[in-house]
């Protein structure tokens, strides 16, 4: 498996200048914790639409679509490539309170938190809506579940 390969970014950088010939959402800073597809096809839409999104992948491995072919560009699965051009990629250990506070630095100079993990997982990180809400007031929080946000079946893992 090859390794992400990121581009250097720093919470303290300036975002885009918005022109007048710029796309609908240029000068939008997007996180995206998107893995598979559902999440960072929904943050390749906003990408194209000319928001800066910051995909965040997991150390060694960064998002498992990496793998997915064949077929493969450059050691990277085609389906990946398609849901993520138009993207910078960082990588977090979201498993470090380091990371953790990284992340949440990124975040306070965000316009929209975008993710499709388990419902609920990002609750025990300290990264749920509730607690994103209330820190970011004017954060636009995205959840994307496999299974809709209530009825039996809402936190169940799932696939698009």
């Amino acid at each position: 498996m090859q390794q992400p390969d990121h581009q250097p970014i720093s919470p303290d950088a300036k975002r885009p200048v918005v022109g007048l010939a710029e796309k609908p959402l240029a000068g939008i800073r997007v996180i995206e914790l998107g893995q598979n597809i559902a999440g960072p096809y929904a943050g390749e839409i906003l990408a194209s639409l000319g928001a800066q999104v910051i995909k965040v992948e997991r150390p060694e491995t960064g998002d498992d679509a990496r793998g997915w072919g064949p077929p493969f560009l450059n050691g990277v699965a085609t389906t990946f490539e398609a849901m993520n051009h138009g993207k910078q990629s960082v990588t977090v250990d979201l498993q470090s309170e380091h990371g953790i506070a990284w992340l949440h630095r990124l975040i306070a100079c965000s316009d929209v938190f975008l993710h499709n993990m388990r419902p609920g997982s990002l609750d025990t990180m300290g990264l749920g809506a509730e607690v994103l809400c209330a820190r970011y007031p004017k954060l636009i929080y995205c959840e994307l579940g496999a299974f809709g946000h209530h009825g039996p079946m809402h936190l169940r893992p799932g696939y698009e």
